[in-house]
């Protein structure tokens, strides 16, 4: 079964992380990795991004959201009920702790879904293919396939949370490209 598949990855990372998510390593693989995001054409190339506010186990994506809030629109993602609701990102000022325990902004709700065209996933494992393992609720392939316009979507983990294939079904949505460092 599937979902059983995707449960056991699940667990398998998170064993991995006990053991190999340091706080330095965090912090050194987390800059190394926004540093490559940076570089990438697509997001040097977006004025609106959707970025997310790390978790304590995710790529820490602070320095992208402090360096880029002057010059580009930056959406982070609120859950709201069952949904992801795009808010605009205005600093660690205007955020409030939301479901989960995520960093949520309280600015306005996002409408011009249009103009997102790179959008930065967090996933708990990726494959070589774009296939991404969310953790289990479904808030990001919700969203994303509801868009009104795809974006460029790049997955970004630790390499340990790169795995050579990631169990998927018809309604997961693809990443354009993944970086794991």
């Amino acid at each position: 079964m599937l979902s059983s598949a995707k449960q056991q990855l699940r667990a398998t990372i998170k064993a991995m992380k006990l053991s190999r998510l340091s706080p330095e390593y965090r912090a050194e693989a987390s800059l190394r990795l926004m540093q490559a995001v940076e570089r990438h054409p697509a997001f040097a190339a977006a004025s609106t991004v959707m970025l997310y506010h790390a978790l304590p186990d995710e790529p820490d994506t602070h320095p992208l959201l402090e360096k880029y809030a002057a010059s580009k629109t930056i959406v982070l993602p609120c859950v709201e009920g069952d949904d992801i609701v795009p808010r605009v990102y205005r600093g660690e000022q205007d955020l409030r702790v939301g479901a989960y325990g995520i960093a949520e902004p309280i600015g306005p709700v996002f409408e011009d879904l249009p103009a997102i065209s790179f959008i930065l996933v967090p996933g708990v494992a990726f494959d070589a293919a774009g296939h991404r393992l969310g953790r289990g609720k479904g808030y990001y392939d919700r969203f994303l396939s509801a868009l009104p316009a795809r974006p460029f979507l790049l997955g970004a983990c630790f390499t340990w949370q790169q795995v050579p294939a990631v169990p998927f079904e018809p309604h997961d949505i693809i990443m354009d490209a993944v970086l794991a460092l």
